[in-house]
């Protein structure tokens, strides 16, 4: 876990993640569960603690054949962007002139500092919401309340109402959260378009003396 270890190691003693490990590799052992057991940490293994300047909060990982790969709303190259991420980059074109690349890996915004994080870190196959309520919502409030602690400021990027319940972990009078509806076609029209959300994560950025965000991603690397 990098950095983040000695944030959250107390976690892992806790028993509520004995319960949630055990959960998960029963699930394993009988059904196909992703992300790959490798990928599940990927947000904080790509994103360090220190860096962390922008959190983008995801639900729940994709539940598809190589989708999720442990980034929220990011797939692994070679697979059909999805319909949320494809509204993402519809209106990352409409805020910043910036054109969508031909894939939807966006691994290059969490190795900036953009902590891609679901709040739901694994799910079986074509089971949407099925490892929800086991414990990892505790473990990733955890992280949301860490990135809360930073003293630099720190943007939260909420879509979505499951997303924005999280803004009472957020002191507001440290940090910045940019919320909206989320970017599913079943409401990305009812508010997220024209949010401009990266523009504005960008702008309270800088007013804090931070590094902007590079949102533009680079074309597919194979």
């Amino acid at each position: 876990m990098t950095d983040w270890n000695p944030f959250l190691r107390a976690e892992l003693d806790k028993p509520y993640w004995a319960e949630l490990q055990a959960f998960v590799r029963a699930e394993r052992a009988q059904a196909t569960v992703y992300p790959p057991a490798e990928q599940v940490f990927s947000a904080l293994h790509l994103t360090s603690f220190a860096e962390t300047r922008v959190l983008i909060l995801g639900q729940d990982p994709y539940h598809g054949p190589r989708q999720a790969h442990g980034l929220c709303f990011s797939v692994t190259e070679g697979v059909d962007v999805p319909p949320s991420l494809t509204n993402i980059y519809r209106e990352l074109e409409t805020d910043l002139g910036i054109a969508p690349p031909d894939h939807g890996n966006l691994e290059h915004w969490a190795r900036q500092g953009v902590l891609l994080l679901n709040a739901v870190l694994t799910v079986r196959a074509h089971a949407a919401g099925s490892h929800a309520g086991k414990g990892w919502e505790t473990f990733t409030d955890e992280i949301i309340r860490t990135v809360n602690n930073k003293a630099e400021r720190v943007v939260f990027i909420l879509w979505g109402a499951y997303a924005r319940k999280k803004k009472p972990l957020i002191d507001l009078t440290r940090h910045v959260v940019i919320e909206s509806a989320h970017p599913s076609p079943l409401s990305a029209r009812n508010g997220f378009f024209g949010s401009r959300p990266f523009s504005r994560a960008n702008a309270a950025l800088v007013e804090a003396g931070r590094t902007p965000i590079d949102w533009a991603l680079p074309a597919r690397s194979s």
